[in-house]
């Protein structure tokens, strides 16, 4: 490319035209689309929808994550011009992947939230394209795994987290981040038998019969062996991934709502999620990214990768 075409690269968020390819708009300039992707509602030709949910009103501790969307797409602007590093295609370039922008919920009526990320979500999944969502704090994950229940049936649930989430919560009208998974094994959304956490550290009486691979699990016996474990567990079965971003220790993510020690290193988690490749995974999120706690950026920047992984393992899907 030449440079004089280099340096016209600018706002590329809604002047490009393509939906693949890299991009070598600066990273300080320009409008800070997920990946300096096309900003747009129309999912024609798009393989993959990356989508924010600036939402935090779940939080038990502290709050911020509502600005975690755009802190991400800000921290992704220093990914887009090498194509993601160890994976056998070149997913920038071979996906379809447009920025579908943020949901639009009326923050003073909680109680409607739910169903209008549910709707949301199902809108990406009826036009054939996979959903990667940005939180915002981890009940958000809820309303979404409603709307790929109802496309797939019940998902076998990834989750990279220091905490279960699965605390008892009888009450259908509370939301909370900590409770959204007891529910949602409760209504049939997610089976609990062919689920996986990774990263736990926290204590929980009753995680409901999902399995569980705890830090010290993960750092005793390394994420090779953990791939492998997660593989024998979900098998072939419809994926959802989360990951919250406290499953990574606070060293490598202090801007988060939850944070506690002992967790993930930024490289044990990628190497697992590179190491997932060729599972049946149908969408994902990375959720409690919380910038005004890290005013490094770092927790932002791991938020950016976590999400391109999941774009990367949904590629695997769509391109091997």
């Amino acid at each position: 490319m030449a440079m004089s075409d280099v340096e016209n690269q600018i706002d590329a968020a809604f002047t490009r035209n393509d939906l693949r390819g890299t991009n070598l708009e600066a990273a300080y300039g320009g409008a800070p689309s997920f990946l300096k992707r096309r900003y747009t509602k129309d999912l024609t030709g798009a393989q993959i929808a990356v989508t924010g949910v600036p939402f935090d009103l779940a939080v038990s501790n502290r709050p911020g994550t509502r600005l975690g969307p755009r802190g991400i797409r800000e921290a992704s602007s220093y990914q887009p011009y090498d194509e993601p590093y160890g994976w056998p295609f070149r997913a920038l370039s071979d996906l379809a992947i447009v920025d579908y922008g943020d949901l639009a919920y009326d923050y003073a009526n909680i109680p409607a939230f739910p169903a209008a990320l549910t709707a949301h979500i199902a809108g990406i999944l009826a036009a054939g394209v996979a959903p990667v969502t940005l939180g915002g704090d981890h009940y958000i994950t809820y309303p979404i795994l409603k709307a790929f229940a109802e496309k797939y049936g019940p998902m076998s649930l990834l989750q990279f987290d220091a905490h279960t989430d699965t605390w008892a919560d009888d009450d259908p009208d509370r939301i909370d981040h900590g409770t959204m998974f007891y529910k949602a094994v409760k209504e049939g959304l997610v089976d609990p038998a062919r689920s996986v956490q990774v990263g736990i550290r926290t204590h929980n009486d009753d995680t409901l019969g999902v399995n569980i691979i705890d830090a010290a699990e993960v750092h005793e016996i390394g994420p090779k062996a953990v791939v492998a474990k997660i593989r024998e567990i979900i098998g072939d079965h419809p994926t959802y991934l989360t990951f919250d971003i406290d499953g990574l220790d606070p060293a490598f993510a202090p801007g988060t709502g939850t944070p506690v020690w002992g967790g993930l290193s930024s490289a044990q988690a990628a190497a697992m999620l590179r190491g997932l490749g060729g599972i049946n995974i149908k969408g994902g999120d990375v959720v409690e990214v919380s910038p005004p706690f890290d005013p490094s950026g770092i927790t932002s920047v791991a938020g950016a990768h976590v999400a391109t992984a999941i774009i990367c393992l949904l590629g695997w899907t769509l391109l091997m």
